[in-house]
């Protein structure tokens, strides 16, 4: 067998530009293999010209929809036969206040950022009716990863990014859960990756914005200095965080979370000691609302076995 035929496959999801496309040329760099999705195929011919169809194979892919997210699955297993990576990246940012976002648009954020992924991770690990890949068409205990990419905003809430925020969180608690369910002996893993502000267009093509209105249009408005805030900070650099997406695809034991960037990492420390001082400040409040004669302590011991 070749080695480019034993190589392993990624299905990475947005691969049009920024982080996707900066994992889609790393991947291919290295002589693994790659299902490219995006919405617009076209815009890879230029990648499609300089590897041949046994190494890549772009597909369209509108992630909100369930249909061609199926259609997708079912041309990697008849194109490569196996799966090894999933990077569910695709998705895209609303900013306005909460009561400037319409509700249209609050409801299509979360089909993208959360349904989309969690369907694909659904197809990726074989949960009922559906494409039979890390568990099922892959060998026996060859399993698979999914990296699902979240975001700073995924951990914490952010003025004018609350409808993204929410399907950030959500996605988070949903991988939790999936990392979870999955039996040890399938090896099916997961990790959150949750990358703060990088050099891409994100403000060209993957921001919609909606404006202040006129009542938060002051300059001690935490919105209005959040948004000039946000403008200053993009300090990562794509090209390297697909050398790490690579890394952390390589690991045999993933974390639970990992950040990208400083600002990530510092955001993410500070509301984790945060809300271990709260805890500690307020247990006794929790505790209260037992009923009569339980023993914290036992109950401590318990749910600590659980969430080891």
């Amino acid at each position: 067998m070749s080695e480019l035929a034993s190589s392993r496959v990624w299905f990475i999801t947005g691969t049009s530009k920024g982080l996707g496309r900066a994992l889609l040329e790393e991947v291919l760099s290295r002589g693994e293999r790659a299902v490219a999705t995006l919405r617009e195929p076209d815009v890879l011919e230029p990648l499609a010209e300089r590897y041949p169809s046994s190494q890549l194979l772009v597909f369209r892919l509108d992630v909100s929809s369930y249909a061609e997210i199926e259609d997708a699955f079912r041309a990697t297993e008849v194109h490569f036969g196996r799966l090894d990576v999933v990077v569910n990246n695709a998705g895209y940012a609303v900013e306005g206040e909460i009561e400037a976002t319409p509700e249209n648009a609050a409801r299509a954020q979360m089909e993208v950022c959360f349904w989309g992924p969690a369907n694909i991770t659904k197809e990726a690990s074989q949960i009922p009716q559906s494409i039979r890949f890390f568990r099922d068409v892959n060998p026996l205990g060859q399993g698979g990863r999914v990296l699902n990419i979240s975001s700073i905003c995924g951990y914490s809430g952010n003025p004018t990014f609350s409808y993204y925020c929410a399907a950030k969180f959500a996605l988070e608690a949903f991988t939790e859960s999936f990392i979870k369910e999955m039996l040890p002996e399938w090896n099916i893993k997961g990790v959150i990756v949750e990358p703060g502000g990088f050099r891409t267009d994100w403000n060209a093509g993957s921001l919609v914005r909606f404006p202040a209105p006129p009542q938060y249009d002051t300059p001690e408005s935490p919105t209005v200095r959040f948004r000039k805030m946000t403008a200053q900070t993009y300090i990562g650099d794509p090209a390297k965080a697909a050398k790490a997406l690579v890394q952390i695809a390589d690991m045999d034991e993933l974390p639970l979370r990992i950040q990208l960037g400083t600002e990530s990492l510092l955001v993410v420390r500070n509301k984790a000691v945060r809300t271990i001082q709260d805890g500690e400040r307020y247990a006794e409040l929790a505790h209260s609302t037992n009923v009569d004669g339980v023993d914290k302590d036992a109950v401590l011991e318990m749910f600590k076995e659980i969430n080891a």
